[in-house]
């Protein structure tokens, strides 16, 4: 994946393309942005994968380079990098990947370029990540402040009494969404397997019966299944059969 950079910081630039370089199957562009005019020339130009992108530049700023692309066909996954968290909301609101706070370190940069993967090899048009219409990310208040979850790295959604869980890569989110709003706003990513589970399609592994004869769902990453009622078996089935 071609990757460039654009930052007003040449310390920052240098930092991130030192990281970069050490991703696997990741190429950094020679060419670098020094503000946000010059970010949107070179991706016109050159036609990266992935713009790490700084918000607090000069000429445009990055939520501003950010919506411009967001409007053209085929733009680049964009993962911010930025030193101020106050504009998580806003970034996500632009169909950013991935919020990345400095000093960047390596752990998040691959996971957020893992991610773009995994969309990657979900999207019909080959070498470019086609984003998904509406909402990338589900949004939660926790005692970190506001969390952004990326919908690639949920396996499924919970309910129990009045709350929902959401369980991802890096674990378990309370939120105020419903089990229903949810279903009805993403009906192509996710299945309902339970009147309390919501199970996000692409992890699905397989169907098995227990010894109980219970009928369990196994996801990827996940070693204990999930319970599939009988009201929504055939379903899963039938989904399953399309995958």
């Amino acid at each position: 994946m071609k990757v460039l950079i654009a930052d007003d910081e040449p310390l920052a630039r240098d930092r991130l393309a030192r990281l970069v370089n050490q991703l696997p199957d990741c190429q950094l562009l020679d060419e670098q942005a020094a503000n946000g005019q010059q970010a949107l020339e070179l991706c016109q130009r050159l036609q990266p994968d992935i713009l790490l992108l700084d918000i607090q530049m000069p000429v445009l700023d990055g939520l501003e380079v950010a919506a411009t692309l967001d409007q053209q066909a085929n733009p680049p996954a964009i993962i911010f990098c930025t030193a101020h968290d106050e504009f998580a909301l806003p970034a996500f609101a632009v169909n950013a990947l991935g919020y990345l706070v400095k000093p960047v370190r390596m752990e998040a940069l691959q996971q957020a370029v893992e991610r773009v993967a995994r969309l990657q090899r979900h999207t019909p048009i080959q070498g470019k990540t086609e984003r998904p219409a509406g909402r990338t990310h589900i949004s939660a208040k926790t005692h970190k402040g506001i969390e952004c979850i990326a919908l690639a790295d949920i396996f499924y959604f919970q309910a129990e009494h009045k709350y929902v869980t959401i369980h991802h890569r890096n674990g378990e989110t309370l939120i105020d969404d419903s089990l229903k709003a949810l279903e009805a706003e993403f009906p192509d990513l996710l299945i309902r397997i339970h009147r309390s589970t919501l199970v996000n399609q692409t992890f699905i592994e397989r169907l098995e019966r227990s010894e109980s004869g219970q009928q369990q769902l196994f996801l990827q990453h996940l070693a204990e299944p999930l319970n599939v009622s009988r009201r929504h078996v055939s379903k899963v089935r039938e989904l399953m059969q399309r995958l």
